[in-house]
């Protein structure tokens, strides 16, 4: 569950652009912050052949400490969940799960023990997840359009280079051939010899609509909560398995993943532009529903 990472991405930079703000200050200021009501965080998806997954959280104060523990009490349990095709209506039930560091972990999928529960993705369908709690109902729909992937995929040496990167890195490449429709956008993940899938980038075709683009250079993904080293991590090495995760998703799920890296990116830095991440659930929810249209390509570096 890969997504997983993400929100402790956005979490943890919350959490260094606090001390980089105190760090900052020359002089004592003193000022009263009135509180705010917590609102459902969504982290939710529906993939191509497989089913859907939501994490419900509350938000956390700014000011909050921020640690496993934190997160583990900001899940929201007893919610009525559920994800209907058109056709069907699941209703999603809540799992636990150990994170290995004496901590839970809280997801709502299908039921696994009943059979009539189960829901596949299936391309050019949309879905609408819907919850409920607390009194309040959330909506979000999202749609698995039909993916095209890349069109070649290959290895070589990184575009950019500076010191501290390692004289065997390498960066994957690909050629891709944009469909004549506007309004395609990507996000794409790596996974490497067996590893979970870790976010890497986002495009959108606004700029080479119906256009062949040659000689991507894509990022290896990798969990940033826990290796900081990015001018090694972010390459591949001799003797890598790379699955290349190339997702098509519809334009409010790249909006919300959009906004959501430019301001995790921005944390910290005075000089940038404020930005709201733009949600796709209602009612006052922040977050994502997203669908992904999936295809994965295997490659080996040898």
């Amino acid at each position: 569950m890969h997504h997983l990472t993400l929100k402790c991405r956005f979490l943890f930079s919350m959490a260094f652009f606090m001390i980089v703000v105190l760090q900052s200050c020359q002089k004592e200021v003193h000022i009263n912050l009135a509180g705010s009501p917590p609102a459902v965080v969504v982290d939710g998806a529906i993939e191509t052949k497989l089913p859907p997954y939501v994490f419900l959280t509350s938000s956390i104060s700014f000011f909050s400490t921020i640690d496993l523990t934190t997160l583990q009490n900001s899940f929201i349990h007893g919610a009525n969940v559920q994800v209907s095709d058109g056709s069907k209506t699941i209703t999603l039930k809540e799992y636990s799960f150990d994170t290995g560091v004496n901590n839970k972990f809280y997801v709502y999928t299908v039921d696994t023990s009943n059979l009539a529960n189960i829901m596949l993705g299936q391309v050019d369908k949309s879905y609408t997840l819907t919850i409920t709690y607390n009194g309040k109902t959330y909506t979000s729909v999202t749609k698995i359009p039909n993916p095209k992937g890349v069109d070649s995929i290959w290895f070589d040496v990184p575009a950019i280079t500076n010191s501290r990167t390692p004289v065997n890195a390498r960066q994957l490449f690909v050629n891709y051939v944009d469909p004549d429709t506007l309004g395609n956008f990507v996000r794409y993940f790596t996974s490497r010899n067996g590893d979970q899938f870790f976010p890497s980038g986002i495009f959108s075709d606004e700029l080479v609509n119906g256009k062949r683009v040659d000689n991507i250079g894509l990022f290896a993904g990798y969990n940033p909560t826990i290796d900081a080293k990015g001018d090694s991590l972010s390459y591949f090495y001799p003797g890598d398995t790379v699955v290349l995760k190339w997702c098509e998703i519809d334009k409010k799920v790249y909006t919300f993943w959009n906004t959501a890296e430019f301001a995790a990116s921005a944390a910290g830095n005075p000089f940038a532009s404020p930005i709201n991440v733009q949600s796709n659930v209602s009612n006052g929810a922040l977050g994502v529903w997203a669908g992904y249209g999936s295809i994965d390509t295997t490659v080996i570096l040898h």
